[in-house]
């Protein structure tokens, strides 16, 4: 049976995360410098590279690449830190993020280079600015600017494959539909591990997980948890749909079952 890849295997990922209930998770700017600031000590010590970034007020993107085996470790620092941060200043309690954040793996030029595109836009697509790199949170605005990008960025790909001019002519070109749709298409794809190899496949609709799974049997129905889980379904849609609590299915989850439902 082919092993599903773990989230945090070494290579680039595209990372999302957005408020509880879409809330904001900055509600100032100081409280975006506060999070660049933890995640740079974050990745400095993980030796991971942030290739791209934006901080929106609600979610944030960014592009990094891991040298080792470590992302979830890597995030979990930066979202438990900057969640400790905003709940003290802001004298709140309880979660600050919409459940795990969302990552995909990226394993062609084209998605990658897709996405830096569609990072940069973000802030034009919701009308913030007029121009790709005049909003002061992503990568870009640092680097047109001349202004000091913290040492995590130093070796982006926006800094050493570019200069300013092709940098924004490559920025500056919108996202046509079909590469909409391109990034769309990408976001359904899931790897797999098949003799040594990696493959690449479409992921499954959420019902797909659970349509030959008996309910009774409850190694098969937390394999198939996991599965759901680690393809971007929420903990609270598997536990509605299967008629659990969200704890236990966050007990599931956290109970580290493989693909071949046995405890790691």
């Amino acid at each position: 049976m082919p092993t599903r890849l773990r989230v945090d295997i070494a290579g680039y990922h595209h990372i999302i995360n957005r408020g509880v209930n879409r809330c904001h998770i900055y509600n100032h700017n100081d409280d975006k410098e506060m999070f660049l600031q933890i995640l740079n000590k974050s990745a400095t010590l993980n030796k991971v590279i942030v290739h791209d970034y934006c901080l929106m007020d609600n979610h944030y993107h960014i592009l990094l690449e891991t040298t080792e085996d470590n992302l979830s470790t890597f995030m979990r620092v930066v979202n438990a830190n900057y969640a400790k941060y905003f709940n003290k200043k802001y004298k709140r309690s309880g979660h600050l993020f919409q459940d795990r954040y969302k990552s995909k793996y990226i394993l062609s030029e084209d998605y990658l280079y897709t996405l830096i595109r569609y990072i940069e836009n973000n802030p034009l697509e919701a009308s913030i600015i007029t121009k790709v790199g005049k909003f002061p949170y992503t990568l870009a605005h640092q680097i047109f600017n001349n202004k000091t990008y913290y040492p995590c960025c130093k070796n982006s790909m926006l800094i050493k494959e570019f200069d300013i001019q092709t940098l924004n002519e490559f920025l500056g070109e919108p996202l046509s539909e079909n590469e909409l749709t391109y990034l769309k298409e990408q976001e359904k794809k899931k790897i797999y591990k098949e003799q040594g190899k990696i493959q690449v496949t479409q992921a499954k609709k959420f019902m797909e997980y659970f349509k030959d799974v008996n309910i009774d049997t409850k190694k098969k129905r937390n394999v198939a948890i996991l599965h759901a889980f680690e393809d971007g379904h929420t903990q609270v849609k598997i536990a509605s749909h299967l008629k659990l609590s969200t704890s236990a299915v966050s007990k599931i989850i956290k109970s580290g079952y493989s693909i071949t439902g046995v405890n790691s």
